[in-house]
């Protein structure tokens, strides 16, 4: 087989990453008729699919000089994800982590406490999945959901709310104080916005996973949320961890516009990398590869 120029090789990775990308944006595109054109015209000012991609693509390499600097210094990140159900908070986190490391960056969604953890310290059962040295973390949802589901819920009564509200400002001024760079993120759309998003998992088959009782329930208590996140806010935003509102309504621009604000609250710079050079490959001329059984290959269907 003849050499293929290293253009043809560039060009066909770069368009591996472009497919990669288009299909995770097709995750948007399984609607029916009806619901598309509900969608396009409740959202007539669509950010131009090519000039969003180019932005994706180069916030997504200044991500991985991010990801560099953390290795090579040691530091330590956490980047908290909050917003109501279908604000948008995963789709972003996909993004954000899709050409990351995951021994470097990885993302942490704790399902509800178990009787156990209910039992011990609230924030106990986040302690472990904090960062050590050379580690981002990204928590989709975390120890607000006291503050959020837990009190809207009924989960936690009030004097565990409060309680919370107490502790959770010096947990996070110990967490900075010890050397962990704390971001903290709330998605913020609209009710309309929000029921044309549930409207949308409620009729795509590739979404119905994503809609819980609790989402359902959200939508009931839409009113009792804003209480608790104005209050959430109120008391939590303090300057060593101040909250940062993401307007969700258009998701391509809310992924954009809190990648982007992310690099800005970390002094990263590029780090010295060792030069890679591709070793020759030894060849042993006594070597003769073995046949393998045919039932071990993948059938090739495609």
């Amino acid at each position: 087989m003849q050499d293929r120029p290293p253009k043809d090789w560039l060009e066909e990775e770069l368009q591996d990453t472009l497919d990669e990308d288009y299909e995770i944006e097709l995750e948007d595109a399984v609607l029916s008729r009806e619901i598309k054109q509900i969608y396009r015209d409740t959202h007539p000012e669509q950010m131009d699919r090519g000039l969003y991609f180019q932005e994706l693509l180069r916030l997504q390499s200044e991500l991985i000089k991010l990801q560099d600097w953390v290795a090579y210094h040691g530091e330590k990140v956490v980047v908290l994800f909050e917003g109501r159900d279908s604000a948008g908070k995963g789709g972003a986190i996909k993004r954000i982590t899709q050409r990351l490391n995951p021994r470097v960056a990885r993302v942490v969604a704790l399902p509800a406490p178990s009787d156990r953890e209910k039992t011990q310290w609230y924030f106990q059962r986040y302690v472990p999945h904090l960062p050590a040295g050379g580690e981002i973390v990204l928590f989709d949802r975390s120890w607000y959901n006291r503050a959020g589901v837990e009190r809207v819920m009924g989960f936690a009564d009030e004097d565990q709310v409060e309680q919370f509200f107490r502790d959770v400002p010096e947990f996070e001024r110990m967490l900075v104080r010890s050397g962990i760079r704390l971001v903290k993120y709330w998605f913020s759309i609209t009710d309309e916005e929000q029921q044309m998003r549930f409207l949308i998992r409620i009729h795509d088959p590739l979404k119905q996973w994503k809609l819980s009782p609790m989402d359902l329930q959200s939508r009931i208590r839409w009113e009792d949320y804003t209480k608790a996140k104005e209050e959430m806010f109120e008391r939590t935003n303090i300057p060593e961890a101040p909250w940062y509102i993401v307007p969700g309504n258009d998701k391509k621009r809310a992924r954009l516009n809190c990648m982007a604000h992310l690099l800005e609250q970390i002094p990263y710079q590029e780090v010295p990398h060792d030069e890679v050079v591709l070793p020759e490959r030894v060849f042993k001329p006594d070597y003769e590869r073995d046949v393998l059984p045919h039932d071990l290959y993948v059938p090739q269907r495609y």
